[in-house]
């Protein structure tokens, strides 16, 4: 086997390693099923993956001359050059993640990072909610203002600007605070029959025995279904549609 052809089957293999770290840690910890769907960012991973791990190894193989002095050299870019397309769009990545499951008014909604409005200069709020978690969104809930204007105020926002409360961490309370709302908003498990093929629904369901009522979780591509006991506990998402 020619020098040439060893250095080939080397880089792929060590790319197609780093490309699988990649992917476990995306899809199992930023993007966990069914959310990787929900925010239809799958295409794009598996795209970015398959162009680093394709391109860096086939140039590579390209320019490999045994004798060429400054081989070194240039492979050594085209290394540089794939770690640094692969950080890129790890960041881009990163950057889009879900990072808060947010329960407000009478559904759930999912907040990637690059939605979270930064108030903390202004708020004299400090509830650590500003900083989420690298290992995957976790549940919070939206306070209800008390003061009838603040309210006004929150609605019109909302429906001028697109701004939603649960894109504010300055109002994110810990989702143990709204379960008495959870239980009075969520919808009987068996509606999903409404908005899903009785099998899938089945199908899910068999899974998880405890559910007994839901409510639905508002993404930016798919929405989701988020399952509840009967004291309102969260239990998993689902890919069922909760609504038309």
């Amino acid at each position: 086997m020619s020098p040439r052809i060893k250095f080939f089957i080397k880089h792929l293999s060590a790319s197609f390693i780093v490309a699988l770290l990649v992917l476990g840690w995306v899809f199992t910890l930023w993007y966990p099923a069914p959310l990787a769907k929900a925010t239809g960012v799958t295409h794009i991973v598996l795209l970015m993956i398959a162009i680093d791990v394709i391109i860096g190894p086939v140039l590579g193989f390209i320019i490999y001359k045994a004798h060429k002095q400054s081989l070194k050299f240039d492979l050594m870019v085209i290394v540089l050059l794939q770690i640094f397309a692969l950080g890129y769009g790890v960041y881009s990545v990163s950057e889009g993640r879900p990072v808060w499951t947010v329960f407000n008014g009478n559904r759930f909604e999912l907040v990637r990072n690059n939605e979270i409005i930064d108030a903390s200069a202004n708020s004299r709020v400090d509830n650590g909610y500003y900083h989420p978690s690298l290992l995957g969104p976790k549940y919070v809930a939206v306070k209800i203002a008390e003061d009838q204007l603040e309210r006004e105020k929150n609605m019109f926002e909302e429906l001028q600007g697109s701004i939603s409360l649960a894109q504010r961490p300055e109002r994110y309370v810990a989702i143990a605070e709204a379960n008495g709302r959870i239980i009075e908003t969520a919808e009987d498990i068996s509606d999903l029959n409404n908005y899903n093929s009785e099998q899938a629904v089945d199908s899910i369901l068999d899974s998880y025995p405890s559910a007994s009522s839901y409510l639905g979780l508002k993404a930016n591509v798919i929405d989701m279904t988020v399952l509840l006991d009967n004291k309102g506990n969260t239990i998993d998402i689902v890919d069922l549609r909760p609504w038309q």
